[in-house]
C-alpha cells in the first residue's frame, strides 16, 4: 500500500505510515508488487499498473522522465507560442491602424523584435524546466484516478511542496518587481495540485503514445494523462469511450 498523503510504501500489517503518521486506512490500494487486497478480493488489478478500487475507481502511479519525455516543456512552448503570436498581431494592427507601420522596413524591423523575444522567452523557459527537473531529482510522480465521469492528475504531495516553494518565489519576485502577473502566477501554482477533466466537457483528445501521454483539453484548460505502454491500451479505450463529443487527434 501507499500513504496517500506522502507517498511512502507502508510495511505488511501496518496501522499508521511510518513516514508522516497517517493512519493506514487512508493509504491507496495503488501498489508495486502482489498486494494482500488482491487476495482478499478488495480490489482488482486491470493492468500491469492500474488498480480498480472498491470504491470504483481506477488508481495509478506514473513515474515521468522529465529528461527523456519532453511533453511538459513542449506544451510550456506552445502556450508561450500562441500568447506571443497573439500579442504580435494585435500589436501590428494597432500600428497598421495608428500608422506606425509605414512600409515593409518598418514590418521587418518590428517582426525581428519580436522574434527575438520569443526565442530568449524559449531558452528561458527551457532552463528554467532543467532546473526544476534537477529539484524534482528529475523524475516527476504523478497519482491518476479515473471514474466513468472524470479523470484526475494528482502531484504527488513531495513535489507539490517543492512547487510550491517555487510558487511563492515566484510571487515574491512579481511582488518585488511590480509585475502583478508574475505574482498571480505563482499565487496559481501554490493554489492547485491537482487537474481534473470532465469527459463531458473535454473537446479535444490527443494521443501521443510515443510520449506516453494523452491530452485531454477542455475549453481553457488543459491536461494530461500519462500511462506506461503495458498500460496506455486500457487508459486510451477507457476516455475514448467516454469523450463522445471531443475531437481526436
Amino acid at each position: 500500500m501507499i500513504c496517500k498523503t506522502c507517498g511512502n510504501k507502508l510495511a505488511e500489517g501496518a496501522a499508521f505510515c511510518e513516514n508522516c503518521g497517517m493512519p493506514a486506512e487512508s493509504a491507496l490500494c495503488v501498489e508495486k508488487e502482489t498486494p494482500a487486497s488482491q487476495k482478499t478480493g478488495q480490489s482488482r488489478k486491470v493492468t500491469e499498473n492500474i488498480w480498480l478500487c472498491p470504491d470504483g475507481v481506477y488508481r495509478w502511479i506514473y513515474e515521468y522522465d522529465m529528461l527523456r519525455n519532453p511533453a511538459i516543456l513542449l506544451t510550456v512552448w506552445k502556450v508561450l507560442g500562441v500568447a506571443f503570436a497573439a500579442v504580435y498581431l494585435f500589436t501590428l494592427t494597432v500600428d497598421l491602424v495608428q500608422g506606425g507601420v509605414a512600409n515593409m522596413a518598418d514590418l521587418w524591423d518590428a517582426s525581428k523584435v519580436f522574434a527575438i523575444l520569443a526565442a530568449v522567452f524559449l531558452i528561458i523557459s527551457a532552463l528554467a524546466y532543467i532546473i526544476v527537473a534537477a529539484l524534482y531529482g528529475w523524475k516527476y510522480h504523478v497519482l491518476f484516478e479515473m471514474t466513468e465521469d472524470h479523470v484526475t492528475h494528482i502531484q504527488m504531495p513531495k513535489q507539490f511542496r517543492q512547487a510550491e516553494a517555487i510558487g511563492w518565489l515566484t510571487a515574491l519576485a512579481g511582488s518585488a518587481t511590480g509585475k502583478p502577473y508574475m505574482l498571480a502566477l505563482g499565487s496559481n501554482v501554490t493554489a492547485k495540485n491537482a487537474s481534473i477533466s470532465e469527459f463531458k466537457r473535454v473537446e479535444i483528445v490527443k494521443v501521443r503514445r510515443r510520449h506516453h501521454t494523452i491530452h485531454v483539453n477542455q475549453l481553457l484548460d488543459r491536461n494530461q494523462v500519462y500511462a506506461e505502454d503495458e498500460d496506455f491500451d486500457f487508459v486510451e479505450k477507457f476516455i475514448l469511450a467516454r469523450c463522445t463529443k471531443a475531437k481526436v487527434r
